[in-house]
C-alpha cells in the first residue's frame, strides 16, 4: 500500500483507507464474482492512488455499490484527494454537480468499464488541507449544496460506529443502501476500519437474490431505513432462516416505536440485535444510538450520544422547560461546513457544533426522544403546526402519511391502498383536523400511488409540498388498462410478467423482474401507449421514473416501434412466406440468430449474480425447448412425419439425413444449443468475471472463434452432416456484441464484422446475405423505427408469438394451401397467434415462485432444409 512518504508533505489522509494491507488475506469484498482480500483491495487502490497523482485535485465520484467505485473512493481517502460523491443512475444530478464544481477528475462507469476521466493534471480550485469529503444532504436532486467533512470526521465516526456496533473482524455486512448515502457509506467505512467483510451489491431487499447472496456469503448485518423495514414486511423476512445474522441497524428516519419493538423482539427470539440509530450527513453518520437491551421497552428513544460526542438542548420559544429544545450536538465528526460553491473548498472549519433543528427531551433515564423537528413547523392561519405529530396521530390510527405545509395549507400525503375513494379522505381529513385544530378548507389531503422518498428511502417532502398544486389525484384506474401513475404501471407489469403484485414495486425494473426478449415485445407497446414514449434504456429503469413527457399527452406523442421487435416481426413473417411461396424473401432465421444473441446479452447478462444470470438462462432454454417438443410431441401422434429425434431436439446428431420433414426445427435446435453452450461458459465464475471486465470484447472473441467453422477451418465434415450450431453460432455472438456496442467505434466494428463475414455463407444468393446485413445495421444503428399504434400492434403480435407460429405452421399450412397460398399464409399467422395466447393464458395458471412467465423464448424459425430459409 502507498505509504505515507510517498504523498506530498503536510498531506492529510484518512489512516483507514492507507491501511488496508495490514487485514492480510482476510476477505474484504465479497461479490457475486467471488472474494477479494484486504491484500488484493490494498493493491488495486495502491495503483488507483497512482493514477491519481501526488498533487492533490477534486475527484467527482459517481458513487455505486461496486468494486470500481469503492477502489476510487478509498485510493482518493488514502492519498489526500478530495471527493466529491455523487449518486449514481442520476445523469441529470451529476451533470449538474460537474458544472457547478468544475472537478479535476470524474470517475464513473461507461460501456461496462470505469473510466478515470482526467480533466486536468492539477487542480483548478484552492482545496483546504482537511477537507476529504463532499456530500449532498438533498438526495438525488443535484442540489449545490454540499456537506465539507475531514479526514478526521471519517475517521473518528467509524470509530465510533465500530465500537458501539461492536463490530468483529468476522462480520460480513451486505451493503443494503447506496454508497453516497452517508448512511451507507458509514457502513463500508466502519467495517474496513475492523478488517470485516462487505458483501458489495446494489440488490433489493426486496429480491429474493439478494437473500441467497446474504446467506451464501454468510452475512451478519445489514443497515435499513424506515422503508427498508416496509419492503421487509413484504418479502416475510420474520419467516426467513438467517443462521449467521448478528444484529441489524436503522437510522435514516424515525422508525414507529411500534415497529421498533416489533422487530427488537423479532431479533430476541432469532438471536440477533437491533440497533435503532440517529444521525445526520452534517455529523459524517451517526450521532446517537439506542442500546439493543432497550428497544423494547424504550422504542421511541434516539437513545444516547455515539462515543466521543455529546447532546446539549437549546431553549426553543414555545417550548417551556429545560429538558426540552433544539438538539445541539458535538463531536469530533461534526463537518467543516457547507459549501455552496468552488469558492468554498479552500474554506477551513466553520462551525464547531451541530444544530440539528430537531426537538428532543432528555427523559430521566438519561435517553433522548426526538419529539418534533424544529424547520418543519409551520404556521397556519396563525396556528404552530408540527407535521411530525400530525404524521404521528394518523399512524396511531392506522394511516400511514407525510405532511408538510405552508403559510396557506397543511398537504398530506396517503398511499391509495391505505385511502381509497371520498370516505377515507374525509376521515382522514378529519382526523387532521381533530388533531391540530384546523379547519378542513387548510388541510388538502392527496391520494398517491406510493409515498413519495428520496433515493436513500427517506420522506420526500418536497415533493409532499409541491402535491399541494396539483389537482386532487385519485389513482387513474385499478389496474393495467389504467393510467401513468407508478401504481398502475406496476399493476402491469405484474400482469404482464407473471409476478405477484406485492413482488413489484416502484424500485423494481423490466429486466431486474426477469423480463426476456419477448415480453418485451409486449411490454414496450403497453408501456408506449400509456406513456406516449418510452426511453432506451426504459427496461432496466425504476418503473417510479416513467414518466410521460412534459407538456405532451402521451396519445399525441408521435409513435415509434423498437427496431429489434420490427426485426423480428419481419423475419417471422417472411419465413412462414417463404415457406408457403407467396414470396422469396429469405434470411429470416439467420437474422433472428443474430437478434437471439443481441437480447440475450440485454435481458440475461445484467448486473444479477452469477447463480441468479444461471438460472434466468436456463428458464429461458426450457421456454423454447418445452414447448417446441410439447407441440412436437402432439404432431408425433397425428403422422410420422417427425422421429423421436426430433422430439428430444437431436434430429441435427441423430438424423436421419434424407428426412425432408426432420430438418424443420433446425432453427430451434441451433439456438438451445447455443444458449446451453453459453450458459456452461458463462456458469464458470472465471468467465462470469471475465464478461463482466470484458462485455464487448467477449462476444466479439466468441465471435472470431466462431469463423473457424463459419470458414471451415477446421476440417470439419459437410455442413449437412453437422449441427447448424456449430456453423452459425458466430451470428448469434455478433447480435451478443452488438448489444454490448456502447460506443461508434464499437458499432462500427460489429457493423463491419457482419459485412465482412456474412457474404459467402449461402454462395450464389446474395439477396438473401444483403437482407442478412442490411437488417443486423439497422438493428446496431436505429434503435427504434417510425411507427402507428395499429402497426405496433400487429408488429407485437407476431414478434411475441413469433416461436408458436413457427411451430405450427408446417401442420397448417398444408391444409389451406391446396385452396389458396394466401389463404394459408394467414391461416398460419393466425393459428400460431392464438395458439401462443391459449398457451400465455394456460402458463400463467401455474404457481410459479420464482420463474416469471414461461411463456416467452426467444425468436424462432426455418425450413426444409439448412440452408432454405
Amino acid at each position: 500500500m502507498t505509504a505515507t512518504s510517498d504523498l506530498l508533505p503536510d498531506t492529510r489522509i484518512v489512516p483507514f483507507a492507507l491501511g488496508l494491507a495490514a487485514h492480510g488475506d482476510r476477505p474484504a469484498v465479497i461479490t457475486a464474482d467471488g472474494p477479494v482480500t484486504y491484500r488484493e483491495l490494498a493493491a488495486r487502490v495502491d495503483e488507483t492512488v497512482r493514477r491519481l497523482g501526488r498533487e492533490r485535485r477534486l475527484v467527482l465520484l459517481v458513487g455505486a455499490n461496486t468494486l470500481d467505485a469503492l477502489v476510487v473512493h478509498l485510493a482518493a481517502l488514502a492519498s489526500g484527494h478530495p471527493v466529491l460523491l455523487v449518486p449514481g443512475g442520476h445523469p441529470e444530478a451529476v451533470r449538474s454537480l460537474i458544472d457547478a464544481y468544475d472537478p479535476d477528475v470524474v470517475a464513473h462507469p461507461e460501456g461496462g468499464q470505469w473510466v478515470l476521466d482526467e480533466r486536468r493534471t492539477g487542480s483548478a480550485h484552492t482545496l483546504h488541507p482537511d477537507l476529504a469529503l463532499l456530500l449532498s444532504t438533498s438526495g438525488s436532486t443535484g442540489s449545490p449544496k454540499l456537506v465539507r467533512l475531514s479526514h478526521e470526521n471519517l475517521q473518528s465516526n467509524a470509530e465510533s460506529i465500530a465500537a458501539y456496533l461492536g463490530i468483529r473482524d468476522t462480520d460480513r455486512a451486505a451493503t443494503t443502501l447506496p454508497m453516497h448515502y452517508c448512511y451507507g457509506l458509514s457502513v463500508i467505512h466502519s467495517h474496513l476500519l475492523r478488517g470485516a467483510g462487505l458483501i458489495l451489491t446494489d440488490l433489493s431487499v426486496a429480491d429474493s437474490c439478494f437473500w441467497e447472496l446474504f446467506r451464501s456469503c454468510r452475512g451478519t448485518t445489514f443497515a435499513g431505513v424506515p422503508y427498508t423495514f416496509d419492503l421487509l414486511d413484504r418479502v416475510g423476512f420474520d419467516t426467513m432462516d438467517l443462521p449467521h445474522l448478528r444484529y441489524v441497524t436503522q437510522a435514516g428516519g424515525r422508525l414507529a416505536p411500534d415497529r421498533v419493538e416489533r422487530y427488537a423482539a423479532l431479533g430476541h427470539a432469532a438471536g440477533w440485535e437491533l440497533f435503532v440509530m440517529y444521525g445526520q450527513t452534517e455529523a459524517t453518520a451517526r450521532m446517537a444510538y439506542l442500546p439493543p437491551h432497550l428497544a423494547r421497552t424504550r422504542p421511541g428513544a434516539a437513545g444516547i450520544p455515539i462515543p466521543g460526542g455529546s447532546f446539549r438542548l437549546r431553549p426553543v420559544p414555545d417550548l417551556p422547560g429545560a429538558d426540552t429544545g433544539e438538539l445541539v450536538y458535538t463531536g469530533p465528526n461534526v463537518m467543516l461546513g457547507y459549501a455552496h460553491s468552488p469558492q468554498d473548498l479552500g474554506l477551513g472549519r466553520t462551525v464547531d457544533e451541530l444544530a440539528t433543528g430537531d426537538i428532543a427531551r432528555l427523559s430521566p433515564d438519561g435517553l433522548y426522544e426526538l419529539i418534533g423537528r424544529r424547520s418543519r413547523f409551520v404556521k397556519i392561519l396563525g396556528l404552530r403546526i408540527d407535521p411530525g405529530q400530525v404524521e404521528a396521530v394518523l399512524a396511531r390510527n392506522g394511516v400511514t402519511a407525510l405532511c408538510a405545509g405552508d403559510d396557506e395549507a397543511l398537504v398530506v400525503a396517503v398511499a391509495a391502498a391505505v385511502a381509497a375513494g371520498e370516505t377515507g379522505t374525509r376521515r382522514i381529513r378529519k382526523l387532521v383536523t381533530g388533531a391540530c385544530g384546523l379547519p378542513a378548507r387548510a388541510v388538502e389531503v392527496r391520494i398517491v400511488a406510493e409515498l413519495p422518498r428520496l433515493d436513500s428511502g427517506k420522506p420526500d417532502y418536497r415533493a409532499v409540498r409541491e402535491l399541494r398544486h396539483l389537482c386532487d389525484p385519485a389513482p387513474h384506474g385499478t389496474g393495467p388498462a389504467g393510467g401513468t401513475d407508478p401504481e398502475d404501471l406496476c399493476a402491469l407489469y405484474a400482469l404482464v410478467l407473471d409476478r405477484r403484485r406485492t413482488e413489484v414495486t416502484r424500485d423494481s425494473t423490466f429486466v431486474g423482474l426477469g423480463g426476456d426478449s419477448l415480453s418485451y415485445v409486449e411490454m414496450s407497446l403497453q408501456l408506449e401507449e400509456r406513456l406516449g414514449h418510452l426511453p432506451a434504456d426504459w427496461h432496466t429503469t425504476p418503473i417510479g421514473e416513467l414518466k410521460p413527457p412534459e407538456r405532451q399527452q402521451a396519445r399525441s406523442h408521435r409513435r415509434t416501434l423498437e427496431t429489434s421487435v420490427a426485426l423480428r416481426a419481419m423475419a417471422i413473417f417472411c419465413i412462414v412466406g417463404s415457406h408457403i411461396h407467396v414470396f422469396g424473401i429469405k434470411g429470416g432465421a439467420h437474422l433472428l440468430l443474430a437478434l437471439a444473441g443481441y437480447n440475450f446479452a440485454r435481458f440475461h447478462l445484467t448486473t444479477a449474480a452469477r447463480r441468479e444470470r444461471v438460472r434466468r438462462i436456463w428458464t429461458s432454454i426450457g421456454r423454447v425447448a418445452l414447448p417446441s417438443m410439447a407441440w412436437i410431441g402432439l404432431v408425433l401422434l397425428l403422422n410420422d412425419d417427425y422421429t423421436l429425434a426430433n422430439l428430444a431436439l437431436l434430429d441435427s446428431v441423430l438424423g436421419p439425413e434424407d428426412s425432408k420433414t426432420g430438418m424443420h426445427f433446425w432453427f430451434i435446435e441451433a439456438l438451445v444449443y447455443i444458449l446451453v453452450a453459453a450458459v456452461g461458459l458463462l456458469g464458470l465464475p472465471l468467465m462470469d468475471r471475465v464478461e463482466r471486465r470484458f462485455p464487448y470484447g467477449l462476444p466479439l472473441t466468441i465471435a472470431g472463434l466462431g469463423l473457424l467453422t463459419r470458414y471451415d477451418l477446421l476440417g470439419l465434415p459437410a455442413r449437412a452432416e453437422i449441427p447448424d450450431a456449430i456453423t452459425v453460432f458466430w451470428l448469434f455472438a455478433l447480435g451478443w456484441a452488438a448489444a454490448k456496442a456502447a460506443t461508434t467505434r464499437r458499432r462500427l466494428v460489429v457493423t463491419a464484422a457482419a459485412l465482412a463475414t456474412v457474404p459467402g455463407f449461402f454462395p450464389g444468393d446474395p439477396g438473401r446475405e444483403a437482407i442478412i446485413v442490411a437488417a443486423f445495421a439497422l438493428l446496431v444503428w436505429v434503435p427504434t423505427l417510425p411507427g402507428h399504434e395499429r402497426v405496433n400492434r400487429v408488429a407485437g403480435l407476431l414478434a411475441t408469438s413469433s416461436l408458436y407460429i413457427y411451430l405450427t405452421h408446417w401442420q397448417i399450412f398444408p391444409l389451406v394451401d391446396g385452396f389458396s397460398r394466401h389463404l394459408a399464409f394467414a391461416a398460419s399467422l393466425v393459428f400460431g397467434i392464438a395458439y401462443a395466447t391459449g398457451v400465455t393464458r394456460l402458463m400463467r395458471g401455474f404457481p410459479l415462485k420464482a420463474v416469471p412467465s414461461l411463456r416467452r423464448s426467444p425468436s424462432v424459425r426455418r425450413t426444409t432444409d439448412r440452408s432454405r430459409a
